[in-house]
């Protein structure tokens, strides 16, 4: 994905850090900031801070140091609904409702904002063609779904209200490695056409690459770097050089026996 043009901070950390229990210290010093229309990637071990400082936008959690500014304005300062409201929020576990319907579950915001019945109708229809869902399966529960068709009705369910900002936490981790790709593919196109400011959390450096206008590396609760994916592949920081390197080992496929 190509970087997109600066159109101003969406998202400002300002010398973040978070602390468990005043002692544990799982992020610290945290200086980022996300432009609009920007597909951030975090990228880094487990337990090197990621998901930490994707909760820190949407207010799931809140800084022990430092601030965390969406659209100008702190976190501790915005009324938490409103500012959910704008954030649409994709997990690895997608967390549909199971009593739910397809249709039901990507309705669930615009019923809370309270639209029109056909104005939701309408958005879930769109959102169902966009994301490469048949109208069939409105009608149907998660469970009667494959993986890769939960995880599209997530992304749907978190753009139903049109939020100006998404946060991807590992949402195609869970899926084979065909579905995943696709749904990566699906997920660039998709993005080139929307142009939202997503933040995005994986460990695979593929994701990174593919998915990526910047790559951000957390290590042990600080930013390392942040850079281009063809920055990144360039880099000679030691620790980015480290991702750079397990990766293009973990490209070349082992010799069988018998072969020159």
């Amino acid at each position: 994905m190509t970087s997109a043009p600066a159109n101003g901070t969406a998202i400002d950390f300002r010398q973040v850090s978070f602390r468990v229990n005043d002692t544990r210290e799982l992020l610290h010093g945290l200086d980022l900031q996300v432009d609009r229309g920007e597909t951030l990637v975090l990228l880094g071990r487990s337990g090197s801070g990621k998901t930490t400082t994707l909760k820190l936008i949407n207010h799931l959690l809140q800084p022990s140091a430092g601030e965390v500014r969406v659209e100008g304005r702190p976190t501790t300062v915005w009324d938490v609904i409103c500012l959910r409201r704008m954030i649409g929020y994709v997990i690895q576990d997608i967390g549909l409702f199971p009593h739910f319907t397809v249709e039901r579950n990507i309705a669930l915001v615009p019923r809370i904002e309270n639209w029109p019945a056909e104005r939701t109708k309408k958005r879930v229809d769109e959102l169902m063609q966009l994301m490469g869902l048949d109208a069939e399966i409105a009608s149907r529960y998660p469970r009667e779904l494959s993986g890769g068709q939960r995880q599209r009705v997530g992304v749907a369910r978190a753009l139903a209200a049109d939020p100006p900002i998404l946060l991807m936490d590992e949402p195609f981790g869970a899926l084979d490695p065909i579905t995943r790709v696709e749904l990566q593919r699906e997920f660039a196109a998709l993005q080139e056409r929307l142009h939202k400011t997503v933040v995005f959390v994986t460990h695979d450096m593929r994701e990174a690459l593919m998915l990526g206008s910047r790559i951000a590396l957390l290590e042990e609760g600080a930013l390392v770097a942040v850079h281009t994916p063809a920055e990144f592949l360039r880099s000679r920081e030691p620790r980015v050089r480290a991702y750079v390197d397990a990766f293009q080992t973990d490209l070349q496929l082992p010799r069988q026996r018998g072969m020159a």
